[in-house]
């Protein structure tokens, strides 16, 4: 109950703030409407109940979004070249790609992580299996969707690393050995 509170508590703070970013005046009067507002939104409009039950590791945090900035940078570069100076023909295609935690926090946070990368965007996802349905921009080969699948493990276990509980970091560790056990060619769907 009291952890319900605060949720509820810190997403008031979190719409009032965001309202009075976007009116751009930080005046009293500004600051009551957004109170209000954001008190009519989340009684109108309850947000399930999605608690944090990991912690903040500043490790994890600075190589999470270290990596991050790279791969913005990169498949930016890579974006522009492929529109601009290649010649070839770009394929594209919707890749399902299961994630090992499956909650609706680490959901979430992944497929905002995915879809701030150029050339990726969420399209669907399946809460119940803990899948993500990807858009991806320039696949020209069976390789290209597995390195794609195993780019989005590296992002949810960077994610996890970052913000996860001790179970969840528990979890990924015996999933990794679990793949690295699983012959090559055998994976997500059976054999390729």
């Amino acid at each position: 109950m009291i952890a319900r509170a605060r949720d509820r508590f810190l997403a008031l703070v979190a719409l009032t703030v965001t309202w009075m970013l976007l009116w751009g005046v930080f005046s009293w009067l500004t600051f009551a409407g957004g109170l209000l507002v954001s008190a009519l939104v989340l009684a109108v409009f309850p947000l399930p109940p999605v608690t944090f039950a990991g912690r903040l590791r500043p490790a994890g945090l600075f190589r999470f979004a270290i990596r991050f900035m790279t791969d913005l940078v990169v498949a930016s570069a890579q974006l522009a070249w492929t529109a601009i100076g290649s010649r070839r023909v770009p394929h594209s295609a919707v890749l399902a790609v299961r994630l090992a935690v499956r909650s609706d926090l680490n959901l979430t946070l992944c497929a905002e992580a995915v879809s701030l990368v150029p050339g990726s965007l969420i399209v669907d996802m399946d809460r119940a299996e803990g899948i993500l349905y990807i858009h991806v921009f320039d696949v020209h080969s069976p390789e290209d969707t597995e390195k794609f699948r195993q780019d989005v493990r590296d992002v949810e276990e960077r994610i996890i690393r970052a913000v996860g509980s001790d179970t969840e970091i528990a979890l990924l560790t015996h999933l990794g050995a679990e793949r690295s056990a699983v012959p090559a060619g055998l994976g997500e769907g059976g054999p390729k």
